[in-house]
């Protein structure tokens, strides 16, 4: 069975689901936007904050679980304008040195509009 985690340093789910499960030696995270934790609000506006933001929430989740960025093995990464493309790699690749796997789609809306979402699967 699958073991959920949760965090006070990454924002409360904003619907039926974990911010991430471990099963075996991975963890699973539910995508994470730029929902600043202490607010509850998003307070970005620009993709490059929001990015920053995002990876701060994983990186929370992700230590929660006993993992890290650094053992990321796959994300799927979504934009809600591909025109963002450039914008978002270059504040992604500060935190995924590793390089994991990726997907990365455009979408027509995100929760609470924002700009970017991206999950993580990781090694424990």
């Amino acid at each position: 069975m699958a073991e959920k985690v949760y965090t006070k340093n990454a924002p409360d789910a904003i619907g039926p689901y974990s911010q991430a499960v471990v099963t075996g030696n991975l963890v699973f995270t539910s995508g994470q936007i730029a929902i600043n934790p202490a607010s509850g609000e998003v307070e970005a506006s620009t993709v490059e904050e929001q990015t920053h933001q995002v990876c701060k929430n994983l990186s929370a989740v992700l230590k929660e679980a006993g993992s890290s960025l650094e053992k990321t093995v796959k994300t799927v990464c979504f934009l809600s304008d591909m025109g963002n493309f450039a914008a978002f790699n270059e504040v992604y690749g500060q935190y995924f040195t590793n390089k994991p796997a990726r997907s990365c789609v455009a979408v027509k809306t995100l929760p609470k509009n924002v700009l970017v979402e991206v999950d993580v699967i990781a090694e424990k």
